[in-house]
């Protein structure tokens, strides 16, 4: 199947004058943990214009089968190019584990997933060559992070673990809550003992618990988070196709989620450092 929807100029009338207004970007996640990337995207190409999808009423996506995320995320996306997006951003990991490479197919604008770029920032990290990767079940499942750091350095060392208890953590707003830090503790202290120098934080939600985890691991482990090395490249693929939005002293932003909208305002407000209106968009 293939699905196109470009538009990637919208063009309206105000009195005599002709008003144009770049496409956005669309991004995906299951809930709230997507917005890290957008922060960054926010930071390194503030003139472009979001469409964000939160798939809250069916959060967490790490521990479904693989088919149920593959439709919840073609569902979304479809969504999304009927938006008329130039660039759909799978900000999720376990989406971009189970989908990337068959959405790349099924859509006709680029779409980026998060495992590549975070990958990429790893290996450049690492000193000793062991790296450690948390994950949701499915994306530790896939063996998505092992498989892509080991095709570009095979003689590397990739440990990965799920970390269930995260993401609910995250979507329940308890991130900064100080009960929660043995939660986290227990969770990686076994990458401790493997002697791992870098950390992937292989979940959009995780950057969230960062502090905990990096008071957890000490200062030898380098946490990575994949949201810088994905904007840089949502801005160079976008550069490539000539996609870039060159003029744009305002940047309008919609935050659509399909369950509650309160906990993920309040999330938005504090991590994207600015208010935000959500609307609630149910596609089942």
């Amino acid at each position: 199947m293939f699905v196109s929807y470009v538009n990637v100029l919208v063009v309206r009338w105000k009195g005599d004058e002709i008003v144009t207004f770049c496409a956005s970007i669309g991004v995906l996640d299951s809930g709230v943990g997507g917005l890290t990337v957008v922060r960054e995207m926010f930071r390194q190409i503030p003139q472009e214009n979001v469409i964000y999808y939160g798939d809250t009423a069916r959060c967490p996506y790490g521990q479904r089968e693989p088919e149920e995320v593959r439709r919840f995320t073609f569902e979304i996306m479809d969504f999304l190019m009927e938006q008329g997006v130039k660039m759909i951003v799978i900000a999720c990991n376990t989406a971009t584990a189970i989908a990337l490479n068959e959405a790349r197919v099924r859509y006709s604008v680029p779409v980026v997933g998060v495992i590549t770029p975070g990958s990429r920032a790893a290996i450049s990290a690492t000193a000793n060559g062991r790296i450690g990767v948390i994950g949701t079940e499915v994306t530790i499942r896939s063996e998505a992070y092992v498989k892509e750091i080991l095709r570009i350095n095979p003689d590397l060392y990739v440990r990965g673990k799920a970390c269930a208890e995260f993401v609910p953590i995250v979507e329940a707003g308890l991130s900064d809550d100080p009960s929660v830090y043995r939660i986290v503790d227990e969770s990686v202290q076994d990458f401790r003992a493997d002697e791992v120098d870098v950390l992937i934080l292989g979940c959009t939600h995780y950057p969230l618990l960062q502090s905990m985890i990096a008071r957890s691991l000490g200062p030898c482990v380098q946490l990575i988070n994949s949201a810088e090395e994905t904007a840089r490249d949502v801005s160079a693929v976008l550069s490539e196709r000539g996609l870039l939005n060159q003029n744009n002293s305002q940047a309008n932003h919609r935050f659509c989620v399909s369950g509650h909208l309160e906990r993920f305002e309040a999330v938005g407000r504090e991590w994207l450092q600015r208010h935000i209106t959500v609307e609630c968009v149910k596609l089942d």
